[in-house]
């Protein structure tokens, strides 16, 4: 093991601990570490499962970025970037040093974030488990054993779930905390057992960095077909990011975080990180597949302690079951991790309301409006209290992560999209015939079949109408998908229902819209839904013109 561990240690670092210090172990040794502790049950087919307790998603509201000289005028502060004093991080910091040297073992594991060599950074990331320890691995980029000796860390991730950090003293809200310091280039997380806070403080990080190199991140799926055309599907969780760029026919590059450079679409991440909740083997092959290999970690799913077997459809643990598993799990998925520039925009969205077609071509200025909305919509019953559809706006299909002003990624994303002459495509995965609760999902048929027309190229040579809410082009006809679905509006029983409901959809996206109102250039302002139906009055469907 001695050329797996970094010759630049934990004590250069500042940290001094008598803990057994277990250095990039390899995903065997790191399943028999957890099973031996006690942290997880390998389940009959081969995979550890094991449970995050209380927290089982992201703690958004316990995250905090420290305000310093580096982040001070160019984070955009507010209800998702948090800030936390200087101060108070050190003496949150003095503390996680304590509780390492606290500690009788760690495991360290030296990682890339992202795939294109020039565009990546080293993090090093210290946890108290293993299985921590082998998500992380499995997540990021793993380098050859050749580099990790002479591995010395740009950035550093400490991971404690057994923390508690205390209110008054570190300047947060709660026993949990997620604190960034730039400046420093530290990360901490305690207080919570959620493996998912580490991926997605790498994503934060390069979220920040990338753009000053005039680099697109983004929190999307990509992939490559037959042809060379990549494919990027933004869309935030639940409208299928994962399940639709897991396409047999095409290579897949990833399904979560990517960056844009002048060269490539390159994979922030070494593996894959999806929703195992009633996983379907008919509908998502490729991913139910990773439920029966030895290397993925299963978070939240139930077991059955006797037989070992999964029960991939049971919720008691948690509606956000995961499952972590190394990318080439995923039978064509490239083997660097990238692919060439664009071809093609795909923006994913569960539209609830039953409003939006299930497919729509944009202009360059559509799309920039629809990727600073972020829309989808979550469905009655999810939440306590929800009986009608909710409309859910995260700007860049992923505002948690982003710690610049939305205008700087919409624009560099506009700028990209005009150099590349990119196809946008607005998609929804949501409800037809509908809102949720009257009408249907989506088929995923219907779905595939118009994502393949759009990708291949075939969907530019349909007959186009304008919608009449969104001003959008909407296909009337495609083979293979019945012509009824493409106008959600002939698929409601009641139209009038239906221009009712566009209205109060079309007022939300206006209202949502108001506060990059001044960030962005008329062309964007214009791509505004103005139909009439947001004064209360049905407005005509537009009639069909060729592409």
């Amino acid at each position: 093991m001695g050329d797996r561990v970094a010759r630049h240690g934990l004590e250069e670092q500042g940290i001094n601990t008598p803990a057994e210090l277990h250095w990039n172990l390899t995903t065997a040794p790191l399943v028999e570490q957890a099973v031996n502790r006690g942290e997880g049950l390998l389940a009959k087919d081969g995979p550890l499962v094991v449970g995050t307790g209380q927290h089982t998603g992201r703690s958004a509201k316990d995250k905090y970025i420290v305000r310093d000289s580096v982040t001070e005028g160019s984070v955009w502060w507010g209800k998702t970037n948090k800030a936390m004093e200087p101060d108070a991080f050190d003496r949150l910091h003095e503390d996680f040093l304590a509780a390492l040297a606290d500690k009788d073992s760690l495991f360290v594991a030296d990682l890339y974030g992202g795939s294109q060599p020039e565009h990546r950074v080293r993090v090093r990331v210290i946890n108290e488990l293993a299985w921590h320890n082998l998500f992380i691995r499995t997540l990021l980029v793993r380098p050859e054993t050749e580099e990790l000796a002479d591995f010395v860390p740009e950035y550093t991730i400490i991971d404690l779930p057994s923390f508690r950090a205390d209110p008054k003293r570190h300047g947060c809200r709660s026993e949990t905390v997620v604190a960034v310091n730039l400046e420093k280039k530290l990360i901490l997380i305690g207080g919570t057992a959620y493996a998912g806070e580490m991926k997605k403080s790498v994503f934060g990080l390069l979220n920040f960095l990338l753009p000053t190199d005039g680099i697109m991140p983004m929190h999307c799926s990509a992939n490559i077909g037959p042809d060379g055309d990549t494919a990027i599907f933004f869309g935030l969780s639940g409208t299928g990011k994962t399940t639709l760029s897991a396409d047999p026919n095409r290579t897949l590059i990833g399904d979560d975080e990517h960056g844009w450079s002048d060269t490539a679409v390159f994979n922030f991440e070494g593996g894959c990180y999806a929703k195992m909740i009633r996983l379907s083997p008919e509908a998502e092959p490729e991913i139910f597949a990773t439920t029966r290999r030895f290397g993925t970690v299963l978070e939240n799913v139930v077991i059955d302690p006797e037989t070992r077997e999964l029960d991939l459809d049971d919720p008691s643990l948690a509606e956000n079951s995961r499952g972590a598993y190394p990318i080439d799990f995923i039978p064509n998925s490239s083997e660097k991790n990238m692919g060439p520039v664009p071809r093609n925009i795909v923006m994913l969205t569960a539209d609830a309301f039953g409003v939006l077609p299930p497919i729509a071509r944009m202009t360059p200025d559509q799309a920039m409006y629809h990727f600073l909305s972020g829309y989808t919509a979550k469905v009655a019953g999810t939440e306590i209290g929800v009986t009608e559809p909710e409309a859910t706006f995260s700007t860049c299909f992923g505002a948690p992560f982003m710690p610049r002003h939305p205008s700087v990624y919409g624009n560099l994303l506009k700028e990209r999209i005009a150099s590349g002459n990119v196809d946008c495509w607005l998609v929804n995965t949501g409800w037809t015939g509908g809102k949720y609760g009257v009408g249907r999902r989506m088929p995923i048929k219907a779905t595939r079949a118009l994502l393949n027309a759009a990708l291949d190229g075939s969907l530019k040579n349909a007959q186009f109408r304008k919608d009449a809410n969104f001003g959008f082009d909407v296909p009337v006809h495609v083979p293979g998908v019945e012509d009824r679905i493409l106008d959600p509006r002939s698929t409601w029983s009641d139209p009038d229902e239906y221009d009712r409901t566009a209205a109060k959809l079309v007022d939300l996206f206006v209202h949502n819209f108001e506060q990059f109102a001044d960030h962005v250039d008329e062309g964007v302002r214009q791509a505004a839904p103005r139909g009439s139906q947001s004064q209360g009055q049905a407005q005509p469907q537009a009639q069909a013109t060729p592409a």
